[in-house]
């Protein structure tokens, strides 16, 4: 089953990082935000990529390109110009590097990948390239299954970014910092769809957080997967810290499965 990443968007708010990489290639350790997604359904055995590029695609393009050579031990013989990978790392993955537009839309990005995706499964799994989570990808497919409707989105709990007060006649009476679970539920990725998804996308501007979803809503074709593990975009320079301080601890959260 495969697998589509959005990949080419802007990512204006974290301009600090996004003005030399798109925001799928910002670091989190020493690999991109993109390479732990990717890790995730490999971790399901779901390792055939679709990865949508927009700004700087090229980056995203030379990442894999030389995926070998940055990551192995490599001899290089000057006189005769052959290279040999000494140390060969390596994942069982198949990445497809997809031009989809610079300024296409989420929607159109993945109506510019039909052609691609037309093979004998229904079924394609999607997500955007700047979200983590410890979700059961496996569990997520089999609720898809189950319901038997056109698309399925992953609704998630955002963590709060500011603590509560209660205030009892000017005097601060309590102060607690939200839970994650104290958030409503909002669009957290990961999609499923069923390849009649292309018939609610019409063109480049199409915005499938618009009209395609709502025009499900209507028709009772979407329905949301709950997940209250773990989940962390990474919108801003604070989010991109939160991940990274995550990540250097050992274990980061969303390598930690939360449905078992």
């Amino acid at each position: 089953m495969k697998t589509v990443i959005l990949c080419g968007g802007l990512g204006t708010r974290l301009s600090e990082e996004t003005v030399i990489k798109p925001k799928p290639m910002v670091e989190i350790g020493d690999m991109p935000m993109l390479w732990h997604i990717m890790n995730l359904y490999s971790k399901y055995n779901y390792q055939d990529f679709y990865l949508t590029l927009g700004y700087k695609g090229e980056v995203i393009k030379d990442f894999f390109i030389n995926y070998q050579s940055k990551l192995s031990d490599i001899k290089v013989n000057l006189a005769d110009g052959c290279i040999e990978i000494l140390n060969r790392h390596t994942e069982n993955w198949i990445v497809n590097l997809i031009d989809t537009g610079q300024s296409t839309l989420t929607g159109g990005r993945i109506l510019r990948l039909r052609k691609f995706l037309d093979d004998g499964d229904d079924l394609f799994f999607a997500t955007y390239g700047d979200g983590l989570a410890n979700i059961n990808i496996n569990r997520l497919l089999s609720f898809h299954k189950q319901h038997n409707k056109i698309a399925t989105v992953t609704a998630v709990r955002p963590v709060a970014r500011f603590g509560n007060l209660e205030i009892d006649r000017g005097m601060v009476s309590s102060f607690k910092e939200k839970t994650q679970s104290s958030e409503g539920w909002i669009n957290g990725g990961f999609f499923v769809f069923s390849k009649k998804i292309f018939d609610y996308l019409e063109d480049d501007e199409t915005v499938l957080e618009q009209s395609p979803l709502e025009r499900l809503v209507s028709e009772n074709q979407l329905m949301a997967y709950k997940h209250d593990g773990y989940w962390q975009c990474m919108d801003t320079v604070r989010d991109r810290d939160i991940l990274r301080k995550y990540f250097e601890t050992g274990n980061p959260p969303w390598l930690n499965n939360h449905e078992s």
